[in-house]
């Protein structure tokens, strides 16, 4: 085990965020999200990022409330939307310590970890795998990411706190992208090091179309695009609704514009997806005394700018013909390419591993997979997957609180965050993971503020929060 550098920056955070309060604590938390191919900790071949080794901080700053306590553990319970969280984690870790060893060389899997069998790049007979240890740890992290933000979002101060901190996340992923752009231009790398040093595969230096594949601080530009999806649903959404307009127009733009350079497949084919949920939040939030400028802006003219843009482009022959190799060398002729046959072939093998473990999985963390959907199906099978139907159900389509509010629109924008990533994930997820942005953005869209209330708490468990409420509810009866 090895404490990198950016493990000692991180430790060096936690202690002073221990001492500055958990409102400064969720804004870095979520910051360090953007650290996707860094490790604070090296343990083998298992990787501790930043952000995972900063959650034991902010569970310590958080935990410590009684009232917060409360409402994180009363997350779990039946039938809210953590219990079912939890259903998947306790059965996808179970089955990935007996499955491998019960339908042992019953099939051959793409191992997600490191096996017993010598890695050769493609099959192995089915066996247990490094990963369902770190699957399960990642999945676990998830959950308690989950209840902490729930928990820090029932206050409306935690709650803002929890959206600026998603809106830095958004802003310093934009940013290490344009590094990235700037010092593979300049040869100065270098300056990465310290932020990719995880034991992961890398694909920073590949060029398409002698354009560098964006990276930014993620393993490959299909990482890259997958998360940004996430920010362009949320800051989208935000600029629509008229909030944080200085900053959540500019960053939508910005990432939107990165997304279409990364060269990303998965992020081009996942795009125009997200731009029609953003549409359809256009449409449903113009109009009436409560609609937003921006919104009706979108619904009128975007069709026709869309159809001259459409119509500029056919009739420049020149110009349609550079767009149509660009799209034609990632889009249209990516199912010939050598790695869409391989990753065609992982989900290939990964439905007959659902098939052969009849409908049961193979275990967490077993199989690598190139869609969501497949990594559920073969790893979790028909169990797991129904959980995190039931989680997702229950997590976003529960009406909460007023419309048109601004704790409203906030949970509308981690909605479409939410949405957004899952699309991407669904065209290139490996994993049953979804990252931690993920489920803070879900537990940003489950947290109800509007029904904070005041907890007796003894003065060595005085909650600041709940001073905050106590001196309004005075002022409104005074």
């Amino acid at each position: 085990m090895s404490l990198e550098p950016i493990g000692i920056f991180t430790l060096v955070l936690g202690v002073y965020c221990l001492f500055a309060g958990y409102h400064a604590s969720i804004v870095v938390f979520i910051g360090l999200s953007v650290f996707g191919a860094a490790a604070a900790i090296l343990m083998g071949s298992a990787n501790i990022q930043p952000a995972h080794l900063f959650l034991a901080f902010l569970a310590l700053s958080i935990l410590t409330y009684r009232n917060k306590f409360s409402i994180a553990f009363k997350a779990l319970y039946f039938p809210k939307p953590g219990f079912w969280l939890v259903c998947l984690l306790v059965y996808g870790t179970i089955l990935g310590f007996f499955a491998p060893r019960m339908f042992a060389r019953m099939t051959d899997i793409i191992p997600l970890g490191v096996s017993e069998y010598p890695s050769t790049g493609s099959t192995v007979p089915l066996g247990p795998v490094s990963s369902n240890f770190t699957q399960a740890v990642y999945v676990s992290a998830d959950l308690l990411a989950y209840v902490l933000i729930l928990a820090i979002g029932s206050t409306l101060a935690g709650f803002r706190a929890i959206t600026i901190g998603i809106l830095v996340f958004a802003a310093a992923n934009a940013f290490f992208a344009l590094l990235d752009i700037a010092t593979y231009g300049t040869g100065a790398q270098d300056l990465f090091l310290y932020i990719r040093n995880a034991q992961y595969t890398f694909h920073d230096d590949d060029v398409v179309a002698g354009v560098k594949r964006i990276v930014g601080s993620w393993p490959e530009a299909s990482a890259f695009a997958g998360i940004s999806l996430a920010s362009i649903g949320f800051t989208g959404t935000l600029w629509l609704c008229g909030r944080d307009l200085r900053w959540s127009g500019a960053l939508f733009l910005v990432t939107t514009l990165l997304v279409i350079r990364s060269t990303s497949s998965a992020g081009l084919l996942a795009l125009p997806l997200c731009c029609v949920i953003l549409y359809i939040t256009a449409f449903f939030r113009c109009g009436g005394g409560s609609g937003t400028r921006n919104s009706s802006v979108i619904v009128l003219f975007a069709p026709p700018v869309i159809c001259l843009v459409a119509l500029t482009i056919a009739l420049n022959d020149e110009l349609f013909r550079q767009l149509y190799n660009y799209l034609d060398l990632l889009i249209f002729s990516k199912s010939t390419s050598s790695s869409a046959v391989e990753r065609g072939s992982w989900n290939t093998y990964g439905y007959q591993n659902f098939l052969d473990s009849y409908g049961l999985g193979v275990g967490l963390g077993t199989s690598r997979t190139s869609s969501f959907l497949f990594a559920l199906l073969s790893n979790v099978g028909i169990p797991g997957t129904i959980m995190f139907t039931l989680f997702a159900i229950s997590a976003f389509s529960k009406r909460r609180g007023t419309p048109r509010t601004i704790t409203s629109d906030v949970r509308l924008a981690a909605r479409n965050g939410c949405a957004c990533l899952m699309i991407g994930a669904m065209v290139a997820g490996p994993t049953v993971d979804l990252g931690l942005v993920f489920f803070i953005l879900a537990g940003l869209a489950s947290a109800e503020p509007e029904h904070e209330t005041l907890a007796v708490v003894s003065p060595s468990l005085h909650d600041p929060d709940s001073e905050l409420i106590a001196r309004t509810k005075s002022f409104r009866q005074a």
